[in-house]
C-alpha cells in the first residue's frame, strides 16, 4: 500500500477522467472513472467510508496512481469502458459476455451481396448490427431473400466482365433466388434500388419500404399488369408479418434504447432492448460480475455504455428505471411512470428476470451434479470401491418368529434411490430363522439372474448385519467369482459399524459423514421396504390359515374365496348364496355359519 496516499493525490486535478490502480508490479489491477479525480481517489483512503472487505484489499494493493484527463464525464465513462475490455483489470466489474456477435454486411461491389458475418473489414462496406440473436438474425435474412432477389456467388461483376459473356448463370437463377446480373438480365441501377430498401429495414424503416412497395403495386395495378401487382402485394404481406411479430409497443416511438437491472448478490444482470418505429429489433441481456460491492447505479452505467458501443447504438433517447450517477452526452434519460414506454422497461424488466432465473437454475443444477460428484468419491474413498460407486444395492432380511421370512433389495442411482428396481426375495430353501442362510439365499439369486442376464452389477454391496451375515454373503459372492467386480460391505445397527470381508476390525465413520448418510439411508429403505412386504404376508396367511381351519372347506376353496372376494371381510358379508356360486352349497354354509358362530361369541363377551 502507500505510505503516504496524500503526496499522489495533492497533484491530482479537480477534473473528469480516468484513474488506475498499480500494484507492486507495475500491474494495472483497477481502472475508476470520476467527475472529479481529486475527491473521487482520496474517497479509497478513507476509513471510515469503506467497510467493505473487497475494498480494503484492494486499496492494501495500491501501490501507484495514474490518471487521465478528459473534457467531460461521458468521456470518462467511454474511456473507462474501453481501458477496462482492453487492460481487463483483476478488481473491474467482469462482462460475462464478451463474445463476437454477427453483422449483417452489404459489401462494396458492384451489384452488392447482402450477407451475415463476424468480422468487420474497413472497405467501404455497410454494417448492421451486431445482432445478439441468432434467430432474429435468420429472420431478417429470410425475409430479404424472400423480397429481393440477391445474388451469392463472388464474381467479379464489373461491367467489363459481363459485356465480355465471361460467365454463366448458376443453379440460383434458375430456381428464381437470382436475377443473373452476371449475364446482363438485371441493371445494376435496378439491382441498387433492392439494395436501398435492404438498407431501410435494417435501419428499421419499414416505412418507407411498404410506401414504395405499396406505389409499385398500384402502378403495375393501374396499367393491369396484376400478376406483377401480386408480387409486390406478396412482399407487402410478408413485411407486414414481420413488423406484426416485432411491434410490441406504440409505433409512434421511434429511436429508442431501453435498459432494466436485476440484482442479485454476486452479479447482476442488465437487459437491453432496441425499439425503432415501435418495434423491437434487437434484445439482449449482459452478466456483470460483482467484484467491489458497486452499486446498481455504477454497473447500470458501465451496462449502457458498453451495450450502446457494441450495436454501434445512436439513440438519443435512454429508457432507464433510474438516472445512473454516470450519464452520456447527446442523451436523455427518462424514468417512465406510466405509457408506452413504461410497459417497454417492465418487458426489458421480465427479460432480465428470465435470464437470472435461468442463471440461478444452472448453478442450482451444476452445484448439485458437483454434490453428486463428492458424494460418490467419499464413498469410493471409505469404501474402497472399484471405481465411482454409481450403482449400489442393500440386502435387509425380515421375519416373525420364523414365519413367512422375506428379502428387500433396494437399489440406490448416483447416491439416490431408484425405487423402479426395488426387488422382494421370499426365502424358498431356508427352513427356520436363519438369518444367514438366507442373506446368502437372496444374495445368490439376485446376482446369478444379473449376470445370466448380463445386466450391470453394482460396484458396492451393502449388507444389514453384523459379520455373520456379511461372511455368508461374501462366500457366496466369491463362489460367483465377482469379488474383484464388486466391493461388498456389512454395515451392524447398535454402532453403525462398517465391516469389511475378513477383517475382525469394523470402520467407525463420523456420524456426519456423507458416505455413512447414504448407507443408513440405503439401510433405512430396504428395511422399510422388507418389513412393509412381510406385513403383507403375515396378514394373508393369518386370513388363509383362518378359514382352513374350518372342517370341510380346503385351501383350494379359500383360494377361490380370496381370488373372488379379495379380502377376509367380503367374504364375511357375502351371502349363502354368492358364496355357493364359488365353492358350493355345503362349503358355503359352512363358511357362513362360521363367521354367525364368531359373531355370536364376540356379542356373548361384550354383553
Amino acid at each position: 500500500m502507500i505510505e503516504n496516499p496524500a503526496n499522489i493525490i495533492q497533484y491530482l486535478p479537480n477534473k473528469p477522467g480516468v484513474y488506475q490502480f498499480l500494484n507492486d508490479r507495475n500491474e494495472i489491477i483497477y481502472v475508476g472513472k470520476a467527475k472529479d479525480l481529486k475527491k473521487r481517489v482520496s474517497s479509497y483512503f478513507n476509513k471510515n467510508r469503506y467497510e467493505s472487505a473487497k475494498f480494503r484489499v484492494l486499496v492494501s494493493k495500491i501501490v501507484d496512481i495514474n490518471h487521465i484527463i478528459v473534457d467531460t464525464e461521458s468521456d470518462a465513462l467511454l474511456l473507462e469502458n474501453n481501458l477496462i475490455k482492453k487492460i481487463k483489470p483483476r478488481y473491474n466489474v467482469l462482462l460475462k459476455d464478451d463474445k463476437t456477435y454477427p453483422w449483417i454486411c452489404i459489401k462494396n461491389e458492384p451489384f452488392p451481396r447482402v450477407f451475415s458475418t463476424r468480422r468487420m473489414v474497413h472497405d467501404g462496406s455497410r454494417y448492421f448490427g451486431p445482432y445478439t440473436s441468432g434467430v432474429l438474425l435468420k429472420t431478417i435474412l429470410d425475409l430479404i431473400k424472400s423480397l429481393y432477389p440477391l445474388r451469392t456467388c463472388n464474381l467479379a461483376l464489373t461491367q467489363q466482365n459481363i459485356k465480355s459473356g465471361k460467365f454463366k448463370p448458376c443453379l440460383e437463377y434458375q430456381i428464381g433466388n437470382c436475377l443473373a446480373p452476371c449475364i446482363g438480365n438485371q441493371s445494376e441501377d435496378n439491382y441498387r434500388e433492392s439494395i436501398t430498401s435492404i438498407a431501410d429495414i435494417l435501419n428499421g424503416n419499414i416505412q418507407s419500404v411498404k410506401r414504395l412497395l405499396t406505389e409499385k403495386m398500384n402502378e403495375k395495378a393501374k396499367h393491369f399488369l396484376f400478376e406483377q401487382a401480386q408480387l409486390y402485394k406478396d412482399k407487402l404481406n410478408a413485411l407486414e408479418r414481420f413488423q406484426t411479430k416485432s411491434t410490441i409497443v406504440n409505433p409512434k416511438l421511434h429511436d429508442l434504447d431501453v435498459f432494466s437491472i436485476v440484482e442479485e448478490k454476486n452479479f447482476s444482470c442488465v437487459n437491453f432492448i432496441k425499439v425503432i418505429q415501435g418495434s423491437v429489433i434487437q434484445s439482449h441481456n449482459l452478466e456483470l460480475k460483482k467484484n467491489l460491492d458497486e452499486t446498481p447505479s455504477d454497473l447500470l452505467a458501465i451496462a449502457i455504455t458498453e451495450l450502446r458501443q457494441r450495436v454501434n447504438s445512436k439513440a438519443s433517447e435512454i429508457i432507464v428505471p433510474f438516472i445512473p450517477e454516470y450519464t452520456l452526452d447527446g442523451c436523455k434519460y427518462t424514468v417512465p411512470n406510466r405509457g408506452d414506454k413504461l410497459k417497454i422497461l417492465e418487458l426489458s424488466t421480465r427479460n432480465a428476470k428470465a435470464y437470472v432465473y435461468e442463471k440461478k437454475a444452472k448453478l442450482e443444477k451444476r452445484d448439485g451434479e458437483s454434490r453428486k460428484l463428492r458424494i460418490l468419491k467419499s464413498l469410493q474413498q471409505d469404501f474402497k470401491t472399484k471405481g465411482l460407486p454409481h450403482h449400489i444395492e442393500c440386502f435387509d432380511n425380515s421375519n416373525l418368529q420364523g414365519t413367512n421370512p422375506v428379502s428387500a433389495c433396494v437399489v440406490f442411482k448416483d447416491a439416490k434411490p431408484a425405487k423402479r428396481e426395488y426387488r422382494l426375495f421370499n426365502i424358498k430353501t431356508v427352513v427356520g430363522p436363519d438369518d444367514f442362510a438366507s442373506m446368502a439365499e437372496v444374495v445368490r439369486r439376485r446376482y446369478s439372474r444379473l449376470i445370466e442376464n448380463q445386466q450391470p452389477l453394482p460396484q458396492l454391496v451393502v449388507i444389514d448385519g453384523g459379520k455373520g451375515q456379511l461372511s455368508a454373503s461374501y462366500a457366496v459372492i466369491k463362489e460367483l467369482n465377482i469379488h474383484e467386480l464388486v466391493t461388498i460391505i456389512g454395515i451392524a445397527k447398535r454402532l453403525e459399524e462398517i465391516y469389511f470381508p475378513g477383517d475382525p476390525f469394523p470402520l467407525y465413520l463420523d456420524k456426519n459423514s456423507e458416505s455413512l448418510k447414504v448407507i443408513q439411508h440405503a439401510r433405512n429403505e430396504a428395511h422399510r421396504f422388507s418389513i412393509g412386504h412381510h406385513r403383507n404376508r403375515r396378514s394373508n396367511t393369518a386370513n388363509v390359515s383362518q378359514l382352513t381351519n374350518i372342517m370341510g372347506v380346503g385351501v383350494k376353496s379359500v383360494e377361490l374365496l380370496f381370488k373372488k372376494f379379495k379380502n377376509i371381510d367380503s367374504i364375511e358379508k357375502a351371502t349363502i348364496n354368492q358364496l355357493s356360486d364359488i365353492v358350493g352349497l355345503a362349503r358355503a354354509r359352512l363358511v357362513h355359519e362360521y363367521f354367525n358362530k364368531i359373531k355370536t361369541d364376540t356379542d356373548d363377551v361384550k354383553s
